[in-house]
């Protein structure tokens, strides 16, 4: 994994040769819906590294012992609607546990800037490690502004995982956001005219559920 500040590039082959498949125009719903769900969770396994621990008794068929399990009140996932609904049953094959929180954000087609429509998050969120799922990190609006938002409630710990970013996007994320660690699957060339990330995969909401 190579990183550089607070942006983790996961180069594992397994995830580039995924990303590659996801790209294909020719990939289907189905398989580009399972896809990105296997690209989370090898992400989330890497992402989720540094999740406390603290040693609890355990009796084996041997004996007893200390052995680390996850502390505290653990995980929550939000992933960004649409698309980041994608991503949520991958981070939960990892830690079943975990609560999940939905924020709901809409492009202005215009400006290209979000607006929020809904955001519910799990309580108590300040006392959790906070994993943000949105599969593509294009204008950085998006993810800029769902910080935002769970900062505003509270939450502290935030982890933004996507598959795909932009340049434009990550350094937008970064300068609003330097606490926040950004995990990214593959940093593509650009923007294009119409905010879309170059070569990118298209729209990926529109590919998990087979919308237009």
């Amino acid at each position: 994994m190579e990183t550089t500040n607070n942006v983790m590039l996961m180069d594992h082959p397994l995830i580039q040769h995924k990303i590659s498949m996801l790209r294909d125009k020719r990939t289907g719903t189905n398989e580009f819906r399972k896809l990105v769900e296997e690209i989370a969770v090898l992400m989330g396994y890497e992402a989720l590294r540094d999740l406390p621990v603290e040693p609890v008794e355990i009796e084996t068929p041997i004996e007893v012992c200390q052995s680390p399990m996850i502390s505290g009140k653990k995980l929550a996932v939000v992933p960004i609607l649409r698309a980041g609904l994608g991503m949520v049953n991958g981070i939960l094959t990892l830690v079943p546990s975990a609560k999940v929180g939905h924020i709901g954000l809409c492009r202005d087609h215009k400006t290209h800037e979000p607006q929020e429509y809904y955001c519910k998050l799990p309580s108590p969120i300040e006392e959790r490690t906070i994993a943000v799922l949105d599969p593509m990190l294009a204008t950085g609006g998006s993810a800029e502004a769902a910080v935002d938002f769970i900062k505003t409630h509270g939450g502290k710990h935030i982890k933004f995982l996507c598959i795909i970013a932009a340049p434009e996007g990550v350094e937008r994320l970064s300068h609003a956001h330097p606490d926040v660690q950004i995990y990214c699957g593959c940093l593509d060339r650009c923007l294009n005219a119409d905010a879309y990330i170059c070569p990118g995969l298209g729209d990926a909401g529109d590919r998990i559920f087979g919308t237009r």
